[in-house]
């Protein structure tokens, strides 16, 4: 059987968490509605692997309740039926969310019998099965999910997405060179850190700063997406590169690898040659926990922008700009922005130029085109390589795993990661930025895509 997990995003777990004051110690229900995200091949294990995100949560209403108490609760089923023709219709999978306000998040013989019956009718009716989410009265939460109807599978793995970060079930000891790591943050939160499966859009300046962080704190998977060649330019900034990966035309992904192996610190590193957004890269990308966008174009910007509002994949942007106003004045500011449920989008940041990301896509999809175009001056074109810093860079990297960190230790406060930082070097200061998400942003602000995973055209985006 295929490796199974689940993506519980924080307002809909927020929803699922409110039952248990609303049953005020009596068991309540609801239903949600999961996306699918199936991995044909896992990048760390090459087995498929299917991910379930939570797309909407449905409350059941007090009229199709027909009794409850602190051990059992029952319903009308007509919601049901209608969430079933729904599910088929989508290509999502159905859900039964229940309370054990005095018990434990496990499921009990009785939830194994109502269950069977139910996924059965589900199965019947074209649903590729049943998820079935438990919350225990501490907050405990359990899952699991019926492709058949004798028996279920446990749901081991669960990622909570929000500002605050939190994988279920991450198991093992945090490695010994981690020692003064686990003195700051505890076993747990380190234990946390090294479970995350880490993908780097990007293998360039802060990319290359962002891969060796994420070793030293101990993460042990991880996948770069880098197409360039090292070139003498890049020796001013990327971080492991030397003069003679210049005169061999190393693959930048060549010396990232070098560098993890090197180490010795049990980081399983794997590279895509391609760019993030081209569609070798969709089963790695879906298959991640976290995403840091350190590509410095907006084309792969944008695509990341919808991918981690369909996946529920948090995604940590990066970006910098740099430039010289006069002998002695700089402008110098660099930005992380964090793209999970409840925060604003790049687009509603004014981060990323749609048009601009059109014209990179086809420069790198069809050059001749391209080429024609900006002959015409119908595209802005490449113009002048942008300054780059080594120091600036690798502070923005900096930046972006603190963030990170934030969401996963809680260092900053309960409230986890900010929205959006952009710290100006030349001015010595960071500023937060109120960025609101727009009424008609066609990413950050449309129900229908949280959470919806895959579907035809993938992202519903037509090329």
């Amino acid at each position: 059987m295929e490796a199974l997990d689940l993506i519980l995003l924080e307002p809909h777990e927020a929803l699922i968490r409110s039952l248990l004051t609303a049953g005020a110690g009596s068991e309540r229900s609801a239903y949600m509605l999961f996306g699918i995200a199936d991995i044909q091949v896992d990048p760390w294990s090459n087995q498929p692997r299917r991910r379930l995100v939570s797309h909407r949560f449905q409350s059941i209403s007090c009229h199709d309740l027909v009794s409850a108490s602190a051990r059992h609760v029952t319903w009308q089923t007509d919601g049901f039926m209608r969430l079933l023709n729904e599910a088929k219709e989508m290509g999502l999978a159905p859900a039964l969310v229940h309370t054990h306000p005095d018990g434990q998040a496990k499921f009990s013989e009785q939830d194994n019998r109502n269950e069977a019956e139910l996924a059965r009718t589900a199965l019947l009716k074209g649903a590729p099965g049943l998820i079935s989410v438990v919350i225990a009265g501490n907050g405990d939460i359990a899952a699991r999910f019926w492709a058949q109807t004798e028996k279920a599978e446990d749901i081991g793995r669960i990622l909570h997405v929000g500002p605050r970060l939190h994988i279920s079930g991450v198991k093992g000891a945090p490695a010994g060179f981690l020692d003064r790591q686990v003195r700051l943050f505890g076993h747990e939160a380190s234990r946390q850190i090294a479970g995350f499966r880490c993908g780097i859009a990007g293998g360039g300046a802060t990319g290359s700063a962002v891969l060796p962080l994420l070793l030293r704190l101990g993460v042990q998977e991880a996948i770069q997406f880098e197409k360039d060649i090292v070139d003498e330019t890049n020796l001013n900034r990327l971080h492991g590169a030397r003069r003679s990966d210049v005169d061999e035309k190393m693959p930048k992904t060549a010396i990232h690898t070098r560098t993890v192996k090197e180490s010795g610190l049990g980081m399983t590193l794997v590279s895509v040659d391609a760019w993030a957004g081209n569609p070798q890269t969709w089963d790695a990308l879906k298959a991640c926990d976290v995403i840091f966008c350190c590509t410095d174009d907006h084309a792969g910007r944008l695509f990341l922008n919808r991918f981690a509002r369909f996946y529920g994949i948090p995604v940590i942007d990066v970006g910098l700009a740099m430039q010289r106003r006069t002998d002695t004045a700089f402008d110098l500011f660099a930005r992380v922005s964090t793209l999970v449920p409840g925060h604003s989008c790049l687009l509603c940041g004014g981060f990323v130029d749609p048009r601009r990301a059109r014209e990179e896509a086809m420069r790198r999809n069809d050059p001749d085109a391209y080429e024609r175009l900006k002959e015409e001056a119908y595209v802005l074109g490449e113009g002048d390589p942008s300054p780059a810093v080594v120091t600036f860079t690798t502070e923005a990297a900096a930046m972006a795993v603190n963030e990170w960190l934030a969401g996963v230790t809680g260092l900053a406060g309960e409230a986890g990661m900010v929205s959006t930082r952009m710290r100006r070097f030349h001015a010595r200061d960071e500023r937060r930025p109120f960025v609101e998400s727009q009424p008609d942003c066609p990413c950050c602000n449309q129900p229908a895509t949280l959470g919806r995973a895959d579907m035809q055209p993938f992202l519903d985006v037509v090329s």
